[in-house]
């Protein structure tokens, strides 16, 4: 399964997204990333381009809602039908909202990185 991970927006704070890049490879998944600061429209472009199974976001700006609607847009406007997360500086109580926006499933603060490795290798099982 090939996993895009993105930033998208202005957050400028990578460490996280790669250490979780890390480990998705080393639990045998094809990882690519897109680097900071890129818009809804380029993510789902390169998702797209190299028909990427899952997108993942993270989000450590606190524009997680208006991002992940955006996301939702896009995706629809281009006719991209795969699994896209959202994780990072989320708090628990905004998961509903956007799971409501399609994310298939969505990661609030304090998840681990084991949560996550976990997440894919169910979604890949299906």
């Amino acid at each position: 399964m090939k996993i895009l991970l993105s930033k998208p927006g202005l957050d400028g704070h990578d460490v996280g997204v790669k250490v979780l890049a890390h480990a998705i490879k080393n639990a045998g998944f094809e990882v690519a990333y897109t680097g900071l600061r890129k818009s809804m429209e380029e993510i789902v472009e390169m998702a797209k381009k190299i028909e990427a199974d899952v997108i993942g976001l993270s989000i450590l700006s606190g524009t997680h809602l208006i991002l992940c609607e955006r996301m939702k847009e896009i995706m629809i406007e281009n006719g991209l039908d795969i699994p896209w997360l959202a994780g990072g500086n989320i708090p628990h109580g905004d998961v509903d909202a956007l799971l409501e926006f399609g994310a298939t499933a969505a990661f609030p603060t304090g998840t681990t990185i084991e949560e996550v490795v976990d997440y894919l290798n169910k979604l890949d099982n299906k």
